[in-house]
């Protein structure tokens, strides 16, 4: 009886059928096996992910964007302090006060005992005057000059008839005709209580020591003034309430008024003259960015970052100031100040904008590294109101997307939380829907935010905490809301794209069944935009590889094997326009076409979700059936050579070989085999050692076909199959020692095994590999059964080398010698099934054939392998 390759019982127990040599010898699969069986003989295909440029230039949205430019906000502007709101800088009072019904009636006489106004009392004596006109002359000229302080004052003319909304009424004819903000400086701290007055008095005579030069004078010089202002006989304009004593003596207010006291003293001593330090060296950037730093920490000391500083008015105004100055290193600690400072509406804007003017430019990431300008833009996202500040987010999240263009600055993110802090960001986007009046413009917003992940995407940690906080599903949803923003589902498609090359990512987007869905809409109506196209056909490509489930969902969606074809149909003709252009120019184009093309990458990645479904039983059949798919792939081998684009035609040839192991009436690879057998023979003839490799592997198949084997018989190829033997490399060695073993089916083709060698090169191949791969073992072992079927003497039918093989079988099937123990247990036990289940009974049978036709034969050494 005949042994073909890959054993398996036969129900007539007098003749054995011949089997297709890849094919195991399982009684009774399970369709676990089977799936298992296939492949372990078919191969899925391996690709590169697709590549995407470096931008040279940072953009809120790249050169390729769908967006028109009109329809986009800008990359480019100006920054001025004309583009923040000056009025919206005043503090936040903690309730908000209705309006008065009535104008405040200044007092004309200090007589008035009922006047809520005090008139400051004249110095003692004339040194002070001239001390405190000198001190107040010195302030003035600073002021005219465009001081920092002179930034809350209303237009000279104005000056005396105009009280600024945000002084309180207290103010004088005097206190009128002084800057506004000298006036600031004793305005804020009311006190009512003289021992307060006198406890806040001795505090500042004990810091007064510390204090040098003309600053410290000219602040001390301001108290005296502010003390003559805050006497207990006096009455004060904050409002009050009938309850309002009852309520200061409360311990919260007892708290808020010490602590106003306390940043009273605090802005004094600490924050005024870094204020009068940034006016004196406004000429000189390295000297501005000291002061800038000072400011920050002190402020931060002071606990006097966000809302509730009583002077936040002051200060901002001074650093929108500043941004005139336009020095990216100043602006980058201007940001980072205002951005503490928790400002809203257009400040917001604007200082977003000068976070995003800022990290454009790539040169100064460094700087940006060592300022943590970071923590405060991850802030914003995760405080401010999406919609509120829709605008203001997309800069900073436009910053944020530069900045994750630096390795460093890449890592920092992760170790922030940002992949998780940008996923719940994702999910408030989702929320709103497409009749919604912000969901265009927060489509902008997604654009930047997409791309940042994107970035992330390449971090083990960052993978790590997408998958954890359901990514893929968020994902999912802003591409089914998303499908019309081509931007949009692009870059969804570039994170698919990276995070599918990692398994439990791919498991988690398998499990997904709305994914399918979504890619076959995508593909359909994206069809010509080859840089979307070919992620999601490589994004299949990486789950039907990892996953039978996903094989078998995809193809049950429907359309899907026609969304396929017509990508096969488009491409290919794509292709053939492009060479047929290249043609037509001749000699007048020099450059050669790149290899792959845009059009043949495409058909790679395509070609291989193709080959990686043939792998389910059920869908492989399907689509070996699929005539335009067998007409499609054999059309690559017509018109590919695989020295121009080697990997478009292994694929196209794989696919084949994948499809080629399903043998039903209705197959489209057994309608056109001899077809295929030609194109198979240019492939075999290339100097590709993988494309020849591949040519064999499918002949293997086809060969078990009578019309295949004549094919072969005639062309000589199986001279060619003989002579791969001595290529000692496992894999060639089993495809052609296949395509021999269904030669020798046919009694009339067996002798073919005398020529070149053929039976010598057999035995070398099984003392070779045969304890190493017991498949290819059990391989040769068939050949040289179905070879031997009419012995009649051992020695005439395998020559010189008889006793060599008789030698090599009793060694091989000795169990303590064939099996290696030194191997780990799972290894080992692999070994042992395969040697139990496939090469042992074979081996067995040769065996014993041998020995029953052997005459006294002299004794051979082996060489021990």
């Amino acid at each position: 009886a005949l042994l073909c390759s890959r054993m398996q019982p036969s129900k007539d127990k007098n003749t054995e059928k011949a089997e297709p040599f890849y094919r195991l010898s399982l009684p009774k699969k399970t369709s676990s096996e089977i799936i298992n069986e296939a492949r372990n003989v078919l191969r899925t295909l391996r690709t590169r992910r697709p590549f995407t440029p470096t931008g040279n230039q940072r953009k809120l949205f790249g050169s390729g964007s769908s967006r028109p430019p009109q329809n986009r906000p800008p990359s480019v502007f100006s920054l001025h302090t004309s583009s923040f709101d000056l009025a919206e800088s005043r503090p936040v009072s903690g309730v908000r006060l209705s309006p008065l019904d009535h104008k405040p009636v200044l007092v004309a006489s200090a007589k008035d005992e009922d006047s809520s106004i005090c008139l400051p009392k004249p110095p003692a004596d004339d040194a002070e005057v001239r001390k405190l006109s000198s001190a107040r002359a010195r302030f003035f000229r600073r002021t005219s000059q465009g001081s920092f302080l002179s930034a809350k004052m209303v237009p000279p003319a104005q000056n005396e008839e105009k009280l600024d909304s945000e002084e309180p009424a207290m103010m004088n004819n005097l206190c009128r005709s002084t800057n506004n903000c000298l006036a600031e400086q004793r305005s804020y701290a009311p006190f009512n209580d003289e021992s307060r007055q006198l406890i806040c008095n001795q505090r500042m005579n004990r810091l007064e020591d510390s204090l040098k030069g003309t600053a410290g004078k000219f602040l001390f010089q301001l108290r005296g003034e502010s003390d003559q202002m805050k006497k207990p006989d006096t009455s004060s304009a904050w409002p009050r309430s009938p309850g309002w004593k009852k309520r200061v003596t409360g311990s919260e207010d007892e708290t808020r008024i010490n602590e106003l006291e306390e940043e009273e003293i605090f802005w004094h001593i600490k924050i005024l003259p870094i204020l009068q330090e940034l006016e004196e060296v406004e000429d000189n950037i390295e000297n501005l960015c000291l002061a800038c730093t000072k400011l920050y920490q002190a402020l931060n000391e002071g606990n006097m970052l966000g809302k509730r500083f009583k002077r936040r008015s002051v200060l901002l105004k001074l650093l929108y100031k500043l941004v005139d100055v336009d020095s990216d290193p100043l602006c980058l600690k201007l940001a980072k100040i205002i951005l503490a400072m928790k400002v809203d509406g257009k400040n917001l804007l604007g200082v977003c904008k000068l976070a995003f003017k800022i990290c454009r430019n790539e040169k100064n990431d460094y700087i940006i590294q060592n300022d943590r300008l970071l923590d405060c833009l991850l802030e914003v996202l995760r405080t401010e109101d999406l919609q509120k500040n829709s605008e203001a987010l997309l800069y900073c999240m436009g910053a944020i997307k530069f900045m994750s263009g630096n390795a460093v600055l890449l890592n920092e993110m992760v170790n922030k939380g940002a992949a998780e802090m940008l996923l719940q960001l994702m999910k408030q986007i989702n929320k709103v829907k497409e009749n919604d009046t912000y969901f265009s413009n927060l489509g902008h917003l997604l654009v930047q935010l997409t791309a940042t992940l994107r970035n992330l995407a390449d971090l083990p940690p960052a993978r790590c905490q997408l998958v954890c906080n359901g990514a893929v599903s968020e994902l999912c949803v802003a591409l089914e809301q998303r499908m019309n923003d081509t931007d949009v589902c692009t870059y969804i498609v570039r994170i698919f794209s990276k995070l599918s090359s990692y398994s439990d990512f791919c498991a988690a987007l398998a499990d997904c069944s709305r994914c399918y869905v979504l890619f076959l809409a995508l593909l359909n109506k994206h069809q010509k935009q080859q840089d979307l196209v070919i992620r999601i056909i490589f994004i299949l490509g990486n789950l039907t590889e990892k996953n039978n489930q996903a094989c078998e969902q995809f193809f049950k969606e429907r359309g899907s094997v026609n969304t396929l074809i017509s990508l096969f149909q488009t491409y290919h003709e794509l292709d053939l326009n492009a060479q047929k252009r290249y043609h037509e120019r001749g000699r007048e184009d020099k450059n050669h076409p790149k290899h792959p093309s845009e059009a043949e990458d495409v058909l790679i990645k395509l070609i291989r979700v193709l080959a990686n479904l043939s792998i389910h039983p059920s869908v492989g059949a399907a689509l070996a059936a699929a005539h335009r798919i067998v007409e499609l792939l054999v059309t690559v081998l017509e018109c590919k050579s695989v020295d121009d684009c080697e990997e478009l035609v292994i694929n196209a040839a794989t696919t084949i070989n994948n499809l080629s192991y399903y043998k039903m009436k209705s197959s489209a690879v057994q309608d056109k085999k001899l077809h295929i057998a030609e194109m198979l023979l240019k492939l075999l003839m290339s100097n590709n050692m993988d494309g020849v490799v591949e040519a064999v592997r499918v002949f293997g198949n086809l060969s078990q076909y009578h019309e295949i084997c004549d094919f072969i018989m005639q062309k000589k190829i199986y001279k060619f199959m003989i002579a791969l033997l001595d290529a000692k490399n496992q894999d060639v060695c089993f495809s052609a020692c296949g395509v021999l073993l269904n030669l020798t089916v046919d009694k009339n083709k067996r002798a073919l095994l005398m020529e070149e060698g053929g039976i010598g090169k057999l035995v070398d191949c099984l003392q070779d590999f045969g304890p190493a791969d017991w498949q290819l073992a059990c391989l040769i072992c068939k050949t040289l059964w179905n070879y031997s079927e009419n012995i009649t003497s051992a020695a005439s039918c395998f020559g010189e080398d008889t006793n060599t093989l008789l030698v090599l079988l009793t060694s091989l099937l000795d169990e303590e010698v064939a099996l290696d123990y030194s191997l780990d247990t799972d290894l080992r036990d692999y070994h042992k099934l395969y040697w139990e289940r496939e090469f042992k009974p074979v081996a067995e049978k040769l065996l014993d054939r041998i020995q029953s036709h052997q005459s006294c034969l002299p004794a051979a050494t082996i060489t021990p392998f």
